[in-house]
């Protein structure tokens, strides 16, 4: 349950929005303009929803009295140019009216447990990337634990997880959280040729071999000062683990072709998806190597066991892709949660971001559905608990009242304007809700 803030200076509209998320089970105060609602401090709310024209000062000036208190905009002249304003000013998500109370619904739970992800990360990790979300309850929990644990200190770091996972993301916040001043590196020791690794990663002279043409720093030189992050690194050759046992024995590194070696200050954080001590076994990666690398071991648990990090992770990728994208800012419905929560993603959360991008490419009107998403949905969704029904009384109900009221003296595109949506939205709804056109209408403009 959150403690909301509802500035709304028309009192049928005041009272409804009430009425649905006092049914969600939220705690409201509503008030009718800025001034009434500064008196009830805003920013000691969980969250401020505001209309933009209002009686007196204008509903986004809130955006600027907030502090960190998320705001969801509302107005009934809604436009792209409009909304995409809000969310440049700090608007957490923007609601044209007249709305369903499944999306007011939705925006609200989004907003919320989006503030709930970015405060956890914002006061336990800084340096954090904005990727890494985790409920109060999920296995990655001990996952960042390790991470914040293990950051401050000059330990290699061998991380542990399925392709998808993340490794990168946690290898950049322990760097991140640690005082290393120079860059963090990434590596993928399996996307370059055996035959070039060695000199990519360390370096040649002149001459060395065929096509070495000048000398050439290594990529282990690149990470002097901060960290080298080596991902796949089960599939580095037996001459690169030694050169790399080198490094961490002596912190020293010889280019290929060298015949001196030269100093070097590098932190390493390691990941594979492979089975170590079995190569280790097999003779194809060393043992010493290995255990100078687990001096910290960190597994990141697969998608599928954390299952209540979809929707919010969900909700990043959304935002972050609309934004890319240049579109307008989207939701998904219960449907497509449902379906994310029920799918195994074997691709884990770069399986679920590329999703999400494609849905977005895919999208044109409406909430996000699973079909976009490419998710199977043979399985009938469970109803989410709390789903709020569309009766006269809800928002829908006003908009089908305002048409059937207004449509004798305003065109289709009157009415569309005077309702905030386009023409193309407003066919749709008369589709959806059997919403019949009058035949005594006036022309079009």
């Amino acid at each position: 349950m959150a403690r909301i803030l509802l500035v709304e200076d028309e009192r049928v509209i005041r009272a409804e929005i009430e009425r649905i998320l006092k049914r969600d089970g939220h705690e409201l105060v509503a008030v009718a303009s800025v001034a009434a609602a500064e008196q009830e401090r805003p920013e000691c709310f969980d969250l401020v929803i505001t209309d933009v024209r209002l009686a007196g000062e204008t509903g986004d000036v809130l955006l600027e009295r907030v502090g960190q208190t998320p705001v969801i905009m509302m107005t009934a002249y809604g436009s792209v140019s409009a909304a995409v304003d809000a969310m440049k000013r700090g608007a957490a998500d923007y609601l044209s009216k007249p709305f369903e109370p499944r999306e007011l619904s939705a925006a609200v739970e989004r907003v919320l447990r989006h503030r709930t992800a970015i405060s956890s990360s914002d006061e336990s990790a800084p340096g954090e990337p904005y990727d890494i979300v985790a409920t109060e309850a999920s296995p990655m929990q001990e996952t960042l634990r390790w991470a914040r644990k293990v950051a401050p200190t000059e330990a290699s770091v061998l991380i542990l997880g399925e392709s998808g996972t993340g490794k990168e993301l946690i290898a950049r916040a322990v760097h991140n959280q640690s005082a290393r001043t120079g860059a963090f590196v990434p590596v993928n020791c399996a996307s370059i040729p055996e035959t070039l690794l060695e000199s990519e990663l360390f370096g040649h002279e002149k001459g060395a071999f065929t096509g070495a043409m000048s000398r050439q720093e290594g990529l282990v030189h690149a990470a002097d000062g901060g960290t080298l992050f080596l991902d796949e690194i089960g599939e580095l050759s037996q001459a690169a683990q030694a050169r790399l046992l080198r490094i961490l024995q002596q912190h020293e590194v010889r280019r290929v072709g060298a015949r001196r070696a030269e100093s070097v200050d590098i932190r390493l954080v390691a990941a594979t998806h492979r089975n170590l001590p079995m190569l280790v076994e097999q003779g194809d990666f060393r043992a010493d190597l290995y255990f100078r690398l687990k001096v910290v071991e960190i597994a990141i648990p697969p998608l599928r066991q954390r299952r209540d990090d979809i929707p919010a992770l969900a909700d990043v990728f959304l935002a972050r892709a609309t934004a890319r994208l240049g579109r307008q800012p989207a939701e998904l419905d219960r449907h497509a949660v449902a379906a994310m929560r029920a799918y195994k993603w074997p691709g884990n959360v770069r399986e679920l971001q590329h999703a999400i991008e494609r849905a977005v490419i895919l999208h044109e009107f409406g909430p996000i559905t699973a079909e976009l998403l490419g998710l199977p949905t043979s399985r009938p969704c469970e109803p989410i608990e709390g789903q709020i029904n569309v009766d006269d009384a809800s928002l829908e109900g006003y908009l089908k009242r305002f048409v059937l009221s207004h449509q004798g003296e305003l065109s289709e595109t009157e009415l569309a304007k005077r309702l905030g949506i386009s023409r193309k939205t407003l066919w749709e709804r008369r589709q959806r809700m059997g919403i019949p056109r009058r035949e005594s209408r006036p022309p079009e403009q």
